[in-house]
């Protein structure tokens, strides 16, 4: 694998003002980040990641960097944040943190005012030496954030609040360049590293593309890497193609179970089966933002680091979303839909009478463990509070730890992850600090709390077919049907206990399971139906939000990756578009599917959970 590097060089001009008596400052590209995390699951909301204290309870260490100020002067001081909980309680927030300036802490308190993204007003500093040091000191270990920092000697002045004109600002502070530098011609680009972009990428490369692979995090596996911990469900060798999903044979977890130590994910077991494969180059850490088109196909796709900001033009005759969010079709304006099909327009036993606009939620994963001494934990109550009838009596929280149902999956998410952060930070408080009967938690603090948060459904991109749920029951015959999908109809609804503690906030859920037989995904629904070069696999892909309940476990959508890998690598050898495979090769694709791109001879290590119900 080629690795894409950086030189530290750019990293440090990022940080640098070029204005006179100006300095802008990402909190996202400070030089070492102590305890900080970088978190860019909202930056296409509010423009940029950011720097979280993510030390649940306990303050983090300084985040640090060095800059330098174009002149000596006195600045007035601006610190973009966000006080985190004040959508549930208006009241200071519990993620104060300071700016520290050459070793000077300033006075006031960060991250605790404000009900949305804001410049806070942090004060003065006095630069007489140009080239100072920054640093985050975080005072709670609370979520405490922080995107920006702006220094300006002109009194008043501040960078606008959000939305097109702090995107136009922040280019122009960073001398970000207009046209993003070229990053090669490739055969295929897949957007997305999890288990179904991992797949698509290994299998394209095996069969001769070079292939493009562009993930948003520094490690790969989404849902199933050590970030959110979800364990890898549905089944492989079964159906008419009994080679799909031999690639996880080769790099899935041996092991399974949600919310389990990082180890159990294997995330280097994953890194490792993309970098011996001399067809594929990686770009992590790295978000895909916007496209270029030519009438109905993709010809470019533009991605930014989130740490350092460097902007990447990706050009290939084929892209495959594999983003779960669907963000490569979206920003293409390819069709798609999100919530609930009506009963009146899908036919559907299991759907809503009417269409509406729920989804499956996200879930924040956590657990406990025993210090095998008494351990303290803040009290926090922040709008969400417990009793000893409604807390939960629990060391661990897994899937059922859900939130988000009736919010928009993509424009509300920050608060729906914040949302599953408090009520974790919330209950735990109250076991710790107000449970009478609390000798089961005395001895225990928060081990891992996810700040990454497991999505299950958002937009669904729309292909020639749209899978629904008489398809499954009924079990007709696609001449199509590719991997074999496993799975019960698994769809979640809030927990009708908790609803009635927490009404319209609740925070756990159930899942409705309608079991099926395995039924064969037809490739129909795995390439858009109206931008020409686009495949789509992963929760993503053509089908109902019931139909959805199937294929969204990652085994299966693993298996998807493998037939778009061998899909692309058909529209390369004869010139064709995703469709022009289904309407002329398609034998040939068949004949792929059987053959498989998996190493042969290799136990199936994938069986751990095959008859258990995990969601």
């Amino acid at each position: 694998m080629k690795t894409h590097l950086f030189f530290l060089f750019f990293f440090f001009l990022r940080c640098i003002a070029v204005s006179a008596a100006e300095l802008f400052v990402e909190a996202e590209c400070f030089g070492r980040k102590g305890g900080w995390v970088v978190d860019q699951q909202f930056m296409d909301i509010m423009g940029s990641p950011y720097l979280m204290a993510h030390g649940m309870g306990v303050p983090v260490g300084d985040a640090f960097t060095q800059v330098r100020f174009p002149e000596a002067g006195t600045y007035r001081v601006y610190v973009r944040t966000f006080n985190w909980t004040a959508p549930w309680k208006d009241t200071a927030g519990p993620g104060k943190f300071k700016l520290v300036v050459d070793g000077r802490e300033l006075p006031v308190i960060l991250g605790d005012k404000g009900a949305e993204w804001m410049w806070q007003e942090a004060g003065e500093v006095s630069v007489e030496q140009t080239t100072l040091t920054l640093a985050l000191r975080d005072l709670t270990g609370f979520n405490g954030r922080c995107d920006a920092i702006y220094f300006t000697t002109e009194q008043g002045l501040q960078p606008p609040p959000g939305g097109k004109e702090l995107d136009a600002f922040r280019r122009q502070a960073l001398q970000i360049p207009d046209i993003p530098r070229e990053a090669g011609t490739y055969d295929l680009v897949v957007a997305g590293g999890g288990i179904a972009g991992i797949s698509a990428a290994i299998s394209a490369a095996r069969l001769g593309c070079r292939v493009a692979l562009i993930n948003n995090r520094p490690v790969l596996g989404g849902n199933n890497s050590s970030e959110i911990r979800v364990h890898l469900g549905g089944r492989i060798e079964e159906g008419e193609y009994k080679e799909l999903g031999g690639l996880q044979k080769e790099w899935g977890p041996s092991r399974g179970g949600n919310a389990q130590p990082a180890d159990v994910y294997e995330d280097d077991k994953k890194a490792d089966a993309v970098a011996q494969e001399k067809n594929i180059t990686l770009f992590a850490n790295y978000h895909v933002f916007g496209v270029r088109m030519e009438g109905q196909k993709i010809t470019a796709v533009l991605a930014r680091h989130i740490e350092n900001g460097t902007e990447l033009s990706f050009s290939a005759p084929l892209f495959s979303d594999c983003t779960g969010d669907g963000t490569l079709g979206y920003l293409a304006g390819a069709d798609y839909r999100m919530g609930r099909e009506g009963r009146d327009e899908s036919g559907e036993m299991s759907a809503p009478e009417k269409a509406d606009k729920m989804t499956m939620g996200a879930s924040v994963q956590w657990y406990s463990i025993d210090n095998q001494a008494p351990s303290s934990f803040p009290y926090f109550n922040y709008g969400v509070s417990f009793d000893d009838k409604t807390c939960e009596k629990v060391v661990k929280g897994e899937w059922t730890w859900e939130t988000g149902m009736n919010y928009d999956q993509i424009k509300d998410f920050e608060r729906i992850r914040d949302y599953g952060l408090m009520v974790v930070y919330s209950n735990w408080s109250y076991l710790k600090n107000e449970l009478k009967e609390n000798h089961l938690y005395r001895n225990r603090t928060l081990g891992w709390v996810a700040y990454i948060s497991g999505k299950r459904e958002s937009r669904r991109l729309l292909g020639d077919y749209i899978l629904t749920e008489d398809a499954i029951r009924g079990q007709p015959t696609h001449e199509d049907g590719t991997a074999a999908a496993t799975w019960s109809i698994d769809l979640h609804y809030p927990d009708p206990a908790n609803t009635a503690g927490f009404p319209g906030a609740e925070f756990k859920s159930i899942a409705v399971q309608m079991p099926i037989h395995p039924y064969p995904i037809p490739y129909r629904c795995l390439y858009s139906r109206n931008i020409d070069n686009l495949f789509m696999a992963g929760r993503n892909i053509s089908v109902t939000h019931v139909a959805l309940g199937t294929v969204r476990v990652m085994r299966t959508t693993g298996m998807m990756g493998e037939v778009v890998g061998m899909a692309a690598s058909l529209c390369r050898k004869h010139g064709l578009s995703p469709r022009g495979v289904y309407l002329h090769c398609l034998n040939e694709l068949k004949a792929l599917m059987r053959e498989g791109v998996g190493r042969k001879g290799l136990p199936n290590n994938q069986r751990y959970n095959e008859g258990e119900i995990l969601h």
